[in-house]
């Protein structure tokens, strides 16, 4: 008994310190030295790969860790951190559209499916073919949707080569834009103390081009079945 109560204390905290690095990132360096590298990877990439995982920390993550390296005493190196992290965020979404990709036709293509059909796999091929480049890059900005993105690109079979590509893009924007943003500003008196601002401004900023997108997306279904 007192071995599963060990071990039950153990999951809960792995769980807290993974699900809420973001909030315990300076401790997680103080307790485990350069192991919080292996950590931060961890987490980005179970974040962008595994499709169940959607509610761990990413944004608010990397520009903390940003900021902690911009501190004079810190054990963290910004440029150590953007090529682990830049690595977990392409892997991750490499493992994401593959997963899709291998399930995503055996659960579509069922004849027993109501809702899941053929039609809307080829739709969805269609899309990802046309605006999936956009929608990779994008997706990086927005929680939960940049879980999704890959793992829907790969059920709609976008062409690897295609995806791989803006895989890389969007990992490198999106890594290297908010560990310079939190380097720049986060040791800012302000940015501390107003911290969740900041996170929804990030996130209200990164949907405003993805809405673009799709406005554009609908525009063009709305054209195409106007014509004879």
């Amino acid at each position: 008994m007192d071995t599963f109560l060990q071990l039950w204390h153990l999951v809960v905290r792995l769980y807290n310190l993974f699900a809420h690095l973001d909030k315990h990132l300076q401790q997680a360096v103080t307790e485990y030295g350069l192991w919080v590298y292996a950590i931060l990877f961890a987490v980005i990439f179970c974040e962008t790969g595994l499709v169940i995982l959607p509610f761990l920390p990413g944004d608010s993550l990397l520009f903390l860790v940003g900021s902690l390296a911009a501190a004079d005493n810190s054990n963290l190196n910004i440029w150590v951190a953007f090529v682990l992290l830049f690595a977990a965020a392409v892997l991750g979404d490499t493992v994401n559209y593959h997963v899709g990709h291998y399930l995503g036709p055996k659960v579509l293509t069922r004849p027993s499916g109501r809702f899941l059909k053929k039609e809307h796999l080829d739709r969805t091929h269609k899309y990802f073919e046309k605006y999936g480049g956009s929608t990779i890059i994008l997706a990086r900005f927005v929680p939960i949707v940049r879980t999704f993105a890959p793992f829907v690109a790969g059920v709609g079979a976008m062409t690897y080569w295609k995806f791989l590509t803006y895989n890389v893009v969007g990992a490198v924007i999106w890594v290297g834009l908010l560990l310079a943003a939190g380097h720049w500003f986060g040791q800012m008196q302000w940015v501390k103390d107003n911290f969740v601002t900041v996170e929804i401004a990030i996130i209200v900023i990164s949907l405003l081009p993805m809405g673009v997108e799709y406005l554009r997306f609908r525009m063009d279904q709305k054209r195409a079945e106007k014509q004879p």
